[in-house]
């Protein structure tokens, strides 16, 4: 058992715990969500991914930022898993991203769809 993330309390008051495959998705989402240079003692941590819900949508830029998320994840997260797959696709001010993966440890198929609105 881990810290949930975002830090919170449960139902008991004391702090939230999470399982790892739940942890695992947190980190994901720390990951693509957070902005390079964001973080002082890690200023390449991160996907600037929030930049490109204001880029002009286009194929290549789907497909561009398909290869830097996959990239940013091997990056940050390949000791724990293994990235199938990325989908991206922007909605207005929506941003929706799909991760396939596998967990390392216990070798299960995992799926996460994350929406940011801005």
């Amino acid at each position: 058992m881990t810290l949930d993330f975002p830090f919170h309390f449960d139902g008991s008051g004391r702090t939230a715990m999470t399982g790892e495959a739940d942890h695992v998705r947190d980190l994901i989402e720390q990951v693509l969500f957070t902005a390079p240079g964001e973080r002082v003692n890690r200023p390449t941590f991160g996907s600037g991914l929030m930049q490109l819900v204001f880029a002009p949508n286009s194929d290549a830029l789907a497909a561009a930022t398909q290869v830097s998320v996959h990239a940013t994840l091997q990056q940050w997260l390949s000791e724990i898993v293994m990235v199938e797959g990325v989908e991206v696709r922007r909605e207005d001010a929506a941003l929706h991203v799909c991760v396939r993966y596998v967990l390392r440890q216990t070798q299960e198929r995992k799926v996460v769809e994350l929406v940011k609105t801005l």
